[in-house]
């Protein structure tokens, strides 16, 4: 009998993957399967419930021959599974149709104009309220229990309180009307314009989306800063003889920022809803404003299309915000 004196072989382990690629890749199977969901719900939600929607458009008062025509444009005459690949077929390609309310006018030639202005008023009221909130919940977590910290918290809190129609109208009572004649107090951009062609109308709006997420980065940040501040490996490098300004930047910031990175990113999101409110207040011509008319005139295709952009800006701000709180945390974004 003869025996093997081969050593066995063992099984060489895997390494997983790299966290940021394996997060990315989970984000996005969630991110497509949430677009798709919500394509099936606006679809259902204006075309499928009850009520036609060809008479939802044209009103009680149209003819039959032009409601007929309409249902025709509208695909109404074919099978609900039909009609809406139809629908999907055409937005994966570009194909978006018209709008109903404008003569015709291509949606896409109809929204791209108000989503450009929708976008830098989001991407200049993010990016200056994140800005300010990092840093004054720093400096009041530096400053903790002070006159600062004090009085930041009792004006976070009030302005907390207060909705965006509030601050965009108190702003304007302020600044554009009743106490100075600084700034305009509407922000009517002429047709074939965009947001950065005149920056004192962005002003105002700005500063009122400011003035609402402001608060929550800010507290986020103070709280996640005393947390490292008071934490071991501070002491031991204040023990070591780091200086303060070290120990601020290179230990306390960059384990502070993390959790800070996720509340940005949900403010983000929330801008995208408070957006449509500023936009009412100040007649600011973006995708909000553009929304509440559709709705008003049951333009479908500009609804349908609009939510489906609102809701891929979700997915995407938020796969964003958990691959930078990832890059942000050195243990975490190491493969094992």
């Amino acid at each position: 009998m003869t025996v093997s004196t081969a050593p066995a072989r063992q099984a060489v382990p895997q390494r997983d993957a790299h966290p940021i690629r394996q997060l990315v890749r989970r984000r996005l199977t969630i991110g497509v399967l949430t677009l798709f969901l919500v394509s099936v719900v606006v679809f259902v939600a204006t075309e499928v419930l009850p009520g036609n929607a060809a008479a939802a458009v044209l009103g009680r008062n149209a003819n039959a021959r032009a409601l007929h025509a309409l249902e025709l444009q509208l695909h109404l005459n074919r099978p609900v599974v039909v009609q809406y690949w139809s629908w999907l077929s055409g937005l994966l390609t570009g194909h978006l149709g018209n709008s109903l309310a404008n003569s015709g006018q291509g949606v896409w030639q109809l929204v791209e104009p108000r989503l450009i202005n929708s976008a830098v008023l989001v991407a200049a009221a993010g990016l200056i309220g994140s800005a300010l909130g990092v840093l004054i919940g720093a400096v009041a977590a530096l400053r903790k229990d002070g006159w600062f910290d004090h009085a930041s918290s009792v004006i976070a809190l009030a302005v907390t309180s207060l909705p965006e129609f509030v601050v965009g109208i108190g702003l304007v009572i302020l600044l554009s009307t009743v106490v100075w004649q600084l700034l305009p107090a509407v922000s009517l951009l002429p047709p074939g314009s965009y947001g950065w062609d005149q920056p004192q109308l962005l002003i105002l709006p700005v500063a009122t989306l400011v003035l609402v997420i402001v608060p929550y980065i800010m507290r986020m940040m103070r709280a996640a800063m005393i947390e490292a501040l008071g934490s071991d490996y501070v002491e031991m490098a204040r023990l070591k003889g780091v200086p303060e300004w070290r120990i601020v930047l290179l230990h306390a910031l960059p384990n502070a920022i993390a959790p800070t990175i996720q509340v940005i990113g949900l403010n983000f999101l929330y801008l995208a809803g408070g957006v449509v409110i500023v936009e009412a207040v100040f007649d600011y011509p973006g995708i909000g404003q553009q929304l509440v008319s559709a709705v008003n005139t049951r333009d479908i295709p500009v609804i349908q299309f609009t939510v489906v952009i609102l809701a891929a800006f979700y997915v995407v701000v938020n796969i964003l915000a958990d691959v930078i709180a990832l890059m942000a945390t050195p243990r975490r974004r190491i493969a094992r």
